[in-house]
């Protein structure tokens, strides 16, 4: 039937041109956002999980940042504590030399100078010790430092405090320690001996906590790495096989408007019916 009123061919013709231009705006899309999933309704499903996942990432980041701030803190507290050892270990030399009895009250003297020096020097390093609020030696920080290791916030890395003042259960040393006097000098021999190994043993503590604040680091990092591989799996788009579908789908948009005219052309002939 030849009818001016209904062109079955120009509607068909239509639908098919209307159904590359969707396909066509898709692939372009992902051209243009290097994502085959950019949103919702490309892939519902796909886009929440993808969606969960940068969830967890950005929360590895503030673990990852968390980290950090507490390795800093400890790196810090650590790079005190072998300044007081290697302080200590001077005072033991100068503690020992003023031992000796047959030494004179001139060069005694000279050598508590010294001592004195180097005792201020332990008190002027553990109040410095300080990073981003936290310092891991003075006493201060009772409950040490505890940094984020989930993406959910629930569990923690603990790295406990080593209170290096003087006068304390570490450096027994006091402040007013001295070696002006033989016997003095001779009973603070002991005194800094075993606080310099009560800080060599604070040391390791602190040494095995930011071993285990590296150790949570790199495996957050690995962590994060492989969810921002998953999510690429996930919504990513191959630019290879987009390129491909964006030039056959425009080689048939062409020929879909070419149909298109053809058929819009076949009423015409209702025309040559009435010559």
């Amino acid at each position: 039937m030849i009818s001016v009123n209904t062109n079955s061919g120009a509607m068909v013709a239509l639908q098919y041109l209307n159904q590359t231009n969707s396909q066509l705006e898709k692939t372009q899309n992902a051209i243009n956002t290097g994502l085959k999933v950019a949103s919702a309704k490309d892939d519902g499903a796909t886009y929440a999980i993808a969606q969960n996942m940068r969830g967890d990432v950005a929360g590895y980041s503030a673990v990852t940042d968390s980290i950090n701030r507490g390795t800093s803190s400890v790196d810090v507290a650590l790079s005190a504590g072998q300044s007081i050892s290697d302080l200590l270990i001077e005072m033991k030399s100068k503690a020992l030399a003023a031992s000796d009895s047959s030494l004179d009250t001139a060069s005694r003297a000279a050598m508590n100078e010294d001592f004195t020096a180097l005792r201020d020097q332990i008190a002027t390093v553990v109040q410095n010790a300080v990073f981003n609020g936290f310092n891991l030696i003075d006493g201060s920080a009772t409950h040490g430092i505890s940094v984020l290791a989930s993406a959910d916030g629930s569990k923690k890395i603990t790295v406990a405090s080593q209170n290096m003042s003087l006068g304390g259960s570490i450096v027994s040393v006091g402040t007013s320690g001295n070696i002006a006097t033989q016997s003095a000098a001779a009973s603070m021999v002991d005194t800094v001996e075993n606080s310099l190994k009560a800080v060599n043993s604070a040391l390791a503590q602190l040494g095995s906590g930011s071993k285990k604040l590296s150790i949570q680091a790199t495996f957050v990092q690995n962590l994060s790495d492989t969810l921002q591989t998953g999510i690429g799996n996930l919504v990513d788009a191959d630019m290879a096989t987009e390129s491909a579908t964006l030039q056959s789908l425009q080689v048939k948009q062409q020929l879909g408007v070419q149909a298109l005219s053809i058929a819009n052309q076949s009423p015409q002939v209702a025309l040559s019916l009435f010559r």
